[in-house]
């Protein structure tokens, strides 16, 4: 038998809405579970925590082969919005949170929520842009430090 799950560190380098939802489950069930969960959003996935646009996220229709969709297809103009459109109908049917609403859930659950420095400084970001309940901004070498334990998991998202 292996080592007991402890803590779980999720890294959402994109958000999509699919991408999004996937790492706040994933953190939520830990939590619920009793395990330590931490969020650490980098590159595009910073858009997930910006308060200009967390409520604007998209489905990503092209090259997701999720959709099942040819790539051509996926690009046609409209596709984007109905994809998006179609997948919060059916999150709604299953009482899932819009995100800004999801963010709170993680933060009032005791999941940790952190921006990545580079990806903040590179997007020219200040920490106004983002969400109050960010717990910081944090170097790479920083969120690593915080997996120097028995029993923690990283997901990259």
């Amino acid at each position: 038998m292996g080592t007991k799950v402890k803590k779980m560190l999720f890294i959402l380098s994109k958000a999509t809405i699919e991408n999004a939802y996937a790492a706040f489950v994933m953190a939520n069930g830990a939590r619920m579970e009793g395990i330590e969960s931490e969020i650490f959003f980098t590159f595009f996935g910073l858009e997930a925590i910006q308060k200009k646009k967390l409520e604007h996220l998209k489905v990503a229709t092209v090259g997701n082969p999720g959709m099942h969709i040819p790539t051509m297809l996926g690009g046609l103009p409209g596709m984007e919005a109905l994809a998006t459109k179609m997948m919060k109908k059916e999150m709604e049917k299953l009482d899932m949170p819009p995100i800004g609403e999801f963010l709170e859930i993680l933060t009032d659950s005791g999941c940790k929520l952190w921006a990545c420095k580079l990806a903040v400084d590179m997007f020219h970001l200040k920490e106004e842009d983002l969400i109050d309940d960010l717990d910081g901004i944090l170097t790479i070498g920083d969120f690593y430090s915080r997996a120097d334990q028995e029993g923690c998991q990283l997901l990259f998202i």
